[in-house]
């Protein structure tokens, strides 16, 4: 649900990383990329709204007034939602390059195509 609500809102280059062996506190992360502000706001929104519909409660939510950097915590997976500079800068795929992907393609339309290439191998 959350892949498709990013992927409606025109998110890009989204990356799900199963977390369980290496962070005890969630069992997937979910990156996600915005191309301003308002489009980094509109993402995090609609994945809330969609989670929420579905009876899944939002127990955190950080970032969302600068837009920049939009973390949403639902329990068992947490949500980022970032404007490219600061996904290039703090690179969440490199530090947590032991985690295996998820293979989210078949959920959603948008080509995984982000500004800058993301690899997590580097």
């Amino acid at each position: 649900m959350a892949v498709r609500a990013a992927d409606e809102k025109g998110a890009v280059a989204p990356v799900a990383l199963e977390v369980t062996e290496h962070f005890g506190l969630a069992d997937a992360f979910l990156i996600v990329t915005g191309s301003v502000e308002r489009n980094v706001q509109a993402i995090s929104d609609a994945i809330e709204d969609e989670l929420n519909d579905a009876g899944v409660r939002t127990i955190r939510r950080e970032g969302r007034e600068s837009g920049r950097w939009v973390l949403l915590d639902f329990g068992d997976i947490l949500v980022h939602v970032f404007h490219q500079e600061e996904r290039d800068f703090y690179q969440l795929e490199r530090l947590w390059q032991d985690c295996p992907v998820i293979d989210i393609s078949a959920m959603i339309e948008t080509p995984a195509v982000a500004t800058a290439p993301v690899s997590i191998n580097e």
